[in-house]
């Protein structure tokens, strides 16, 4: 296999795949929907406040990989639901449902023969590129899918 190939397999499997850490699945998988709204001890966040974070950076990094009129949103308030804010069921479904589409975009990214991983974004900052954006999503990923995982395991919702 060429090594461009395996690049890109080994960038689609750091952000898909479980490999050191929790996978985003495990994490969500079977977690009881009474506690969607909870706030964990001594955070300002809840456990869907925490989902709605990873899809609101994911789908950033997608808008700024693929459109070139990208402007930066507001940090922090463009990236986190209000602190007031809860969800029902579907709301928790439909958090969990687009990150699983936008990470799948980012992987059709990724495996496009078309796509250069490496060239510099032209709206970009400079050495701003896909590959950068891609691991840079992975690596922000999971972090917060380890957060999640840990702050589960606190609340003793395995």
């Amino acid at each position: 296999m060429e090594p461009e190939a395996i690049l890109r397999q080994q960038l689609v499997a750091l952000l898909t795949k479980r490999q050191a850490h929790y996978s985003f699945e495990d994490v969500v998988d079977d977690f009881p929907i009474d506690q969607i709204n909870t706030h964990p001890p001594h955070t300002v966040y809840s456990f869907w406040h925490l989902i709605e974070h990873l899809r609101l950076a994911q789908l950033d990094i997608l808008d700024y990989i693929r459109d070139p009129n990208y402007s930066y949103p507001n940090f922090p308030d463009d990236y986190w639901p209000s602190g007031s804010s809860r969800t029902d069921a579907v709301g928790w479904q439909a958090s969990i449902d687009q990150f699983l589409s936008d990470r799948q975009v980012l992987a059709d990214i990724v495996m496009d023969p078309k796509t250069d991983l490496t060239a510099q974004l032209p709206h970009g900052q400079r050495g701003h590129n896909i590959l950068r954006e891609v691991m840079v999503a992975a690596d922000h990923n999971a972090y917060h899918v380890g957060e999640f995982g840990i702050l589960r395991g606190v609340m003793d919702l395995w």
